[in-house]
């Protein structure tokens, strides 16, 4: 008989960024972040939500994804036992809200995967016990603040240097940043959507730069223009926003309108789902990468570990914890020799360290079942 889930608190913590993060699509400063934690009578697990404070980068925010968890998920799985794959199915006539799902799907796994004594990684089919690791560098008031950046960022070791870009800040930038660090430097930028295809000529004259990608630069429900775009560069066009599902993932690989994908597990509802979009993309010869979502240690050790999935050949953004948080809620993840080790204990591999936890911690809420 599986374990039945006795309850879900879902708790609200306060992080401070290192430093101010800033996108096409705005200014993050600190994480308001929802932690979800599944109890049942042998035990616990842990995830964390995605979602940002306001709804810029997609459609979902931290408040509206509590209130759909509290509201319609968590309600769905009265008297289900501890199963992920069940849990998907529970929650499946509830469209959309994908970041709420993946964080309530995970927390059961976690859980689920504690109790068998099975890590996460090789849950998914890790292949590697560490990753390579990319960083991703903000919008700056200044080229030459830009490129005191990046420079802290190769001397710490990351593989990978990944630059956000919108109108106004492409080109230039992006010249700077690889005539000071050469041509050996794995360089690619990150649009957010924030072009459209009149910009084509302007995102042509990235071509010169022998970049590994160029990262969503049209809207993310618009796969044909995409398509055409691709058909205009030289670079790899790589999707993230477009990409919520494995069904949009065999879409865009059919249309031409990527060769690169993007994996974020909220994005796309959770782990299984992630698992299942880089399933699809290996079978066509796509290379995948895991994004990040600033998370903290939590959501960091599971992105590492489906990083170290075989498909994952391209270095994704799981940086260090101290890449955006002077204390994380979890041991530090450190980078050593530009890489990450994945987690080998029960589940996660990691847990809130519960001092830090709490006094970062702004409201709890029990939701029984």
């Amino acid at each position: 008989m599986k374990t039945k889930i006795s309850g879900v608190e879902l708790r609200r913590i306060a992080m401070p960024l290192v430093a101010p993060f800033r996108t096409s699509f705005g200014v993050e400063r600190s994480r308001d972040v929802l932690v979800v934690r599944v109890v049942t009578p042998d035990g616990e697990g842990w995830a964390e939500c995605a979602a940002m404070s306001e709804p810029r980068y997609c459609s979902e925010y931290v408040d509206g994804a509590q209130d759909v968890l509290r509201r319609f998920l968590i309600p769905a799985l009265s008297g289900s036992g501890l199963d992920a794959d069940a849990l998907g199915r529970a929650v499946e006539p509830f469209t959309g809200h994908r970041m709420a799902k993946s964080a309530l799907q995970t927390a059961v796994l976690d859980a689920q995967l504690r109790a068998s004594g099975e890590s996460f990684g090789s849950f998914l089919g890790a292949a590697r016990d560490r990753v390579p690791c990319g960083v991703s560098v903000g919008i700056m008031d200044t080229v030459g603040e830009l490129l005191d950046a990046v420079e802290g960022y190769v001397a710490e070791g990351y593989v990978r240097i990944k630059l956000k870009i919108e109108p106004g800040w492409d080109v230039a930038p992006v010249r700077a940043v690889r005539e000071r660090f050469g041509d050996d430097l794995l360089l690619q930028v990150d649009a957010n959507a924030a072009y459209s295809l009149a910009d084509a000529g302007q995102l042509a004259k990235l071509d010169d730069f022998g970049l590994l990608m160029i990262e969503q630069p049209l809207a993310n429900d618009d796969l044909v223009q995409h398509a055409r775009l691709a058909g205009r560069l030289r670079t790899p066009l790589c999707l993230d926003e477009s990409i919520e599902s494995a069904a949009h993932a065999a879409a865009a690989i059919e249309l031409g309108a990527c060769s690169v994908i993007n994996v974020k597990p909220a994005r796309v509802g959770g782990y299984l789902e992630a698992r299942r979009v880089h399933d699809v993309a290996r079978a066509h010869g796509v290379p995948v990468w895991c994004g990040g979502m600033l998370e903290t240690g939590i959501g960091r050790a599971a992105n590492v570990a489906l990083a170290a999935l075989p498909g994952f050949t391209l270095p994704g953004d799981t940086s260090g914890s101290s890449r955006y948080f002077a204390t994380d809620v979890t041991e530090p993840f450190v980078l050593r020799e530009g890489h990450l080790d994945v987690p080998t204990g029960p589940g996660l591999g990691v847990e809130p360290l519960p001092d830090v936890l709490a006094e970062v911690t702004t409201s709890r809420e029990w939701i029984a079942l």
